[in-house]
């Protein structure tokens, strides 16, 4: 089974801006953009999934839409870290002394009062052990894109990276969490599971 996962596009917010789980708009042009871009090269998926929040959903929705898929998946669990109280707030205007915090503890601290990454961890990785079981049918031979965020990427790279046999939250939290972000929006990253 080849795994296909999709950035979704830039969402209308200011730079510099904290946002995870916020529900933000993605322009038509940049819906448009993305899409034009990734039509050509992307494999006909088996299923096609996507996080709930509308910068995945409504994206999801136009790909399937244009290349005559059968409609997304909605899954809760692909939605991007909660960021609490932090969310839509200039990263320079949260106290250094909270990013100080979830720095020194990046996997169990709950930034913003939200969602740790631990917490993150255990429903991508739900997620990702129903597809390698065939919870959604038995596609071992074929392609599932997967739309949702750069957290959910990182994550998923983090389960793939371990045993599915001895999947440990604390090892693919720490896994995901060790990597740089560097996810562009409508990237695209494939790999077999």
């Amino acid at each position: 089974m080849q795994l296909h996962l999709i950035r979704h596009p830039k969402p209308d917010v200011a730079a510099d801006t904290c946002y995870g789980n916020t529900d933000l708009t993605v322009s038509a042009q940049e819906n448009t953009r993305v899409l034009q871009q990734l039509i050509q090269t992307l494999p006909t998926p088996t299923l096609l999934f996507s996080s709930p929040l509308q910068r995945c959903a409504v994206f999801a929705h136009s790909l399937a839409e244009e290349c005559g898929w059968a409609s997304p998946v909605i899954d809760q669990r692909l939605a991007e870290l909660d960021f609490g109280v932090w969310e839509m707030q200039p990263w320079d205007a949260i106290p250094r002394t909270e990013i100080d915090a979830w720095a020194n503890a990046p996997i169990d601290y709950q930034p913003g009062g939200g969602e740790s990454v631990m917490q993150m961890a255990a429903r991508v990785s739900a997620f990702y052990l129903d597809v390698l079981r065939g919870d959604f049918g038995n596609h071992h031979d074929d392609n599932i894109i997967v739309i949702c965020h750069a957290g959910t990427i990182r994550l998923l790279l983090a389960c793939q990276g371990c045993a599915a046999d001895t999947l440990v939250l604390a090892d693919v939290a720490r896994l995901a969490a060790s990597k740089p972000h560097a996810i562009a929006y409508g990237g695209v990253i494939s790999f077999s599971c």
